[in-house]
């Protein structure tokens, strides 16, 4: 058969194909998981991941909003995206926010799962889904969970009546059934890794604070478009959320995470796991934005959040968002500001201070800027030679005082570790070096190699000096 441009359909079909293999090598493939609440799509998607990831919970509506996780099978990498449970119809401001996130994962994913309770059987929602589903033009394929028996057959049989494809019977829980089968499926024409090019760094931001300071505003409005569920209502962003964009050639993640409340007025459950999430949100970043309120200002809770930052050894940057909605603003008000801020947390002297509106986009891109360069100071090695002149210049210039007719001695310095950087001091007697010492130290670091935006943590050792 001949089209009117005069290509065969077998040779469009070909061309076709070949930019969707090229699309695919020039990133990963995107697989979303879809269906209404409660049919175990988090449960899946832990199982595929490897561990606990997505929140699974019995109440629905749990998981609102859309993320990403980075899944391998046989050598293929792919990124899957866990969406809300949908009902298409609902009303409820939540609920059709669910569905408007789980539309647009469809849109921009390359295949699309559908799940379905294999042991309540088909539920009117499920034909509304696989209508909307059948609109995509994606492929589709239909999972039903929760079968864990030898009558698989009989009991995916329904499913057919829904007319998206062969019905697969899977047990997300336990990881039986046709799990493998489902990912081998997917995956057929996706990339292995060793054909895939070598990634540069993506560097991870992580953006933290209490609840309501703006920070799904401020992923929002760095991306552009409505990323994460931005509410009124207190907590709405219960899962730590990643997108990827790319600013001037360098590539970020930009993590979402709920909001971090004082510890007795979370609740256990649900909330209690978005906290620990955002946690270990921290953890795994290189650089955490801490989001501070510009009406409300510096609050305790802010203090022990950055200090959550700090012990996990990561870079961080002040946001101070809603800058404009401070009124009268004067030449010097972000001095004031930043010298209350210095005030209220003098240990953050070294971190960098932004003001930003996600309203407005005022000074946004600065986040980017900002995180740069302090993700180059968390990975700043510096020469043994510099460094060990900079350490003994310091301690002739201010020799520690003796203790009971003994005196520290700095033999030796070296640098260990990089984010955070991290330093050796060989000594004479480590019980010698004090902690106002090891500040002074670390001051003096800081003003001969920067180090602006992370922590910097010195260690000692004990070494015989011979030479007394």
């Amino acid at each position: 058969m001949m089209t009117h441009c005069g290509m065969k359909e077998t040779d469009i079909k070909q061309t076709v194909k070949n930019m969707e293999q090229e699309r695919l090598i020039n990133r990963k493939p995107i697989v979303a998981i879809v269906g209404r609440p409660n049919v175990g799509k988090s449960t899946l998607v832990n199982r595929l991941v490897g561990n606990r990831q997505s929140i699974v919970d019995d109440m629905p509506g749990v998981t609102r909003d859309r993320i990403y996780f980075d899944v391998e099978w046989q050598h293929k990498q792919f990124t899957v995206i866990d969406t809300g449970g949908i009902i298409p119809g609902d009303e409820d401001e939540i609920m059709v926010s669910i569905y408007d996130q789980a539309k647009i994962a469809c849109d921009e994913a390359d295949k699309i799962v559908f799940i379905t309770d294999g042991k309540e059987g088909i539920n009117p929602i499920d034909y509304d889904i696989a209508n909307i589903l059948r609109q995509s033009g994606k492929p589709v394929f239909l999972a039903v969970n929760k079968i864990d028996s030898h009558n698989a057959t009989l009991m995916t049989s329904e499913f057919y009546a829904l007319a998206i494809g062969d019905p697969i019977a899977i047990s997300a829980l336990h990881g039986s059934g046709g799990v493998g089968d489902l990912l081998d499926m997917i995956t057929e024409d996706f990339i292995a890794e060793e054909d895939l090019p070598e990634e540069e760094k993506i560097i991870k931001i992580a953006i933290v604070g209490r609840p309501n300071a703006g920070k799904s505003s401020i992923v929002n409005s760095l991306l552009g478009e409505n990323r994460v569920i931005v509410s009124d209502v207190s907590g709405t962003t219960r899962d730590s959320i990643d997108s990827k964009l790319t600013y001037e050639g360098q590539e970020f993640i930009i993590i979402d995470t709920a909001g971090i409340r004082k510890k007795a007025k979370v609740d256990y459950g649900v909330e209690k796991f978005a906290v620990d999430r955002a946690i270990r949100s921290i953890r795994e970043c290189d650089v955490a934005i801490l989001v501070i309120d510009a009406k409300e200002g510096i609050a305790d809770q802010d203090k022990k959040i950055a200090s959550i930052i700090t012990e996990a050894g990561k870079g961080m940057i002040i946001a101070v968002n809603k800058w404009d909605l401070i009124e009268d603003k004067k030449a010097n008000t972000i001095n004031k500001f930043e010298a209350n801020l210095v005030n209220e947390i003098p240990f953050l002297d070294y971190v960098p201070k932004i003001y930003i509106s996600a309203k407005t986009h005022q000074r946004l891109n600065n986040i980017f800027t900002k995180t740069n360069e302090v993700y180059a100071e968390c990975t700043k090695r510096v020469a043994t030679g510099l460094l060990n002149k900079v350490v003994n210049d310091a301690y002739v210039m201010n020799p520690p005082q003796s203790v009971k007719n003994k005196r520290l001695k700095i033999l030796y310095t070296t640098q260990v570790g990089v984010q955070p950087p991290t330093f050796v001091l060989f000594t004479n007697n480590g019980t010698l070096l004090k902690d106002h010492y090891k500040r002074y130290i670390e001051n003096k670091l800081r003003e001969a190699f920067g180090f602006f935006g992370t922590c910097v943590r010195i260690s000692v050792r004990e070494r015989s000096n011979k030479k007394g």
